[in-house]
């Protein structure tokens, strides 16, 4: 019971989280920054960057270049005083697209221009019922196929509700591919046929999730409508199609260590068609062909048990890797969807014991009641994995607490510059509580600068927490570092660095710097 409990298919809106931005969050820059850089989580592909002047115009910007987890963008125009907007839409490796924007300002701010759009729930919600037919597809479609061509003795049994099942899948894949580009460019539902929508979609690893679907779905109706030699290595061969499909991408997949991660969604993925798509054909055959169900319940008793061990096994690692701290169920919106799924999946395992304990041999007995009363039960079951799979296509917009804590260890930076001295400072990790902090100093023409000493001053003037003052030490490798430094709460602070040049001058340059909460 632990371990089907804990069992489940993590797939999720996966998401590279910005860490630091050149210039940084709310900077006021003397002059016109020649370039802009983005720095994320993990490794991203830009799909719209844009700035916002002041006057609300936009200036697409085309001219980038990838180096790491690092976008460099060029700035292609002297920019003019005020408040502008960098506003950045990425795709991340697992193929799901997230944005977001930074202010800074020439000379002094000004109010700031609108960027960005609140969320599109129409959008989000055929997102969500693409995802939905994709998933029942995939399950009860092409595990159906698989239960017709290899456990029953009557493929009239559920064959109808298996077609219909595959139908939804060839649906819901071209759609969720076509919503993904709309995705990615945060695009409005109505530019759904729109080319660039398309050429979007297709540069994102979800296309390969749904070519290799779209070709497991074609195999499965050719077990159903093929030559009789060709069902059952057809349907075989879309069972292991969907365990492919689905480890093609997804957040689960693009994990760390991924020779293990996407082994672990393949079996997943496989195991969940198996015994998802069994229960309709089963249910049916229980009620309309009891005397030839009688096999086909013992087929499926005998092969669920090794299936559900490698669901529940499976599952368990997926859910250690992507949830890594118990109190993440209940403090991330990930965390409370996959409480809601074990909440079903427990009801569901419980119901499926109480099946094998009770009904299941007087069923293959040939038992007619109890037939009837496992057709309906079977009923239940179906329906509450179509609940499950519900709930499983809403991680579509969540990101998993590894994610979450990847993003949390990240450090934050700065680039503080002035005429006299510039400094690049960098804290680790970037959040709230006990950091270190590395700074680079060089003078105001980027030319080496011989400090004499550093001291960094940390202050929160809106809470009430006095200026922080570490002197930061030299070990030889060219920065100045602070350890054992703690900054006590999250948001924006004031970073100081007051740097002795000689004996008779000090020069303070200082800048705001974003930590983030733990």
């Amino acid at each position: 019971m632990v371990l089907a409990v804990l069992a489940v298919p993590c797939r999720a809106f996966a998401h590279a989280a910005l860490v630091a931005t050149d210039p940084a969050d709310g900077a006021v820059l003397s002059q016109s920054p020649a370039r802009f850089s983005l720095t994320f989580s993990e490794p991203v592909s830009p799909l719209v960057l844009t700035l916002v002047r002041p006057d609300g115009s936009q200036l697409a910007l085309t001219s980038f270049r990838l180096e790491d987890q690092t976008l460099e963008i060029d700035n292609p125009e002297t920019l003019k005083s005020g408040t502008h907007v960098l506003s950045w839409r990425v795709v991340s490796v697992d193929g799901h697209p997230v944005g977001g924007s930074a202010l800074f300002s020439i000379g002094a701010p000004s109010a700031a221009p609108i960027a960005g759009e609140a969320v599109d729930w129409t959008l989000r919600t055929a997102i969500w019922a693409a995802r939905l037919f994709l998933y029942v597809g995939f399950f009860l479609g092409v595990g159906g196929a698989f239960a017709l061509a290899w456990l029953a003795e009557n493929r009239r049994c559920g064959q109808r509700f298996v077609a219909a099942a595959l139908l939804f899948g060839l649906v819901g894949a071209p759609l969720s591919l076509g919503l993904q580009g709309l995705d990615g460019l945060g695009a409005p539902l109505a530019r759904f046929a729109s080319p660039t929508v398309w050429k979007t979609a297709l540069e994102t690893s979800f296309v390969w999730t749904v070519l290799v679907g779209l070709i497991a779905l074609g195999l499965a109706l050719l077990s159903l409508a093929g030559p009789s030699g060709l069902r059952k290595p057809a349907a075989s061969a879309a069972l292991l199609g969907v365990g492919a499909a689905l480890a093609a991408s997804g957040h689960a997949s693009a994990a760390e260590p991924q020779w293990l991660t996407r082994p672990l969604v393949f079996l997943h993925g496989t195991a969940i068609a198996f015994w998802g798509g069994a229960l309709a054909p089963l249910g049916l055959a229980l009620r309309w062909w009891p005397a030839e169900a009688r096999a086909f319940l013992s087929r499926f008793s005998r092969a669920i048990l090794p299936v559900v061990a490698v669901l529940a096994a499976s599952g368990i690692v997926l859910a250690i890797i992507q949830v890594q701290a118990p109190a993440a169920l209940v403090h991330t919106a990930y965390g409370r969807l996959l409480l809601l799924k074990l909440a079903l999946l427990l009801f569901l395992f419980t119901l499926a014991a109480v099946n094998r304990s009770t009904l299941t041999a007087p069923a293959e007995a040939g038992d007619t009641e109890v037939q009837r009363r496992l057709a309906r039960s079977i009923r239940i079951e179906t329906v509450i994995v179509l609940a499950i799979f519900s709930v499983a296509a809403g991680w579509r917009f969540t990101p998993p607490p590894r994610a979450l804590a990847i993003a949390a260890a990240q450090p934050v930076s700065i680039h503080i510059h002035t005429v006299k001295a510039m400094a690049d400072l960098s804290i680790t990790p970037g959040h709230a509580g006990e950091v270190a902090a590395s700074m680079v100093i060089m003078s105001g023409d980027f030319g080496p600068l011989d400090a004499k000493g550093v001291t960094l001053v940390l202050s929160k003037p809106d809470s009430g927490i006095e200026p922080i003052k570490r002197p930061a030490t030299k070990p030889g490798d060219g920065t100045w570092r602070v350890d054992n430094l703690v900054i006590p709460l999250p948001g924006r602070w004031n970073a100081r660095l007051d740097i002795l040049v000689s004996d008779f001058e000090m020069v303070k340059i200082e800048a705001p710097i974003d930590i983030r909460g733990e």
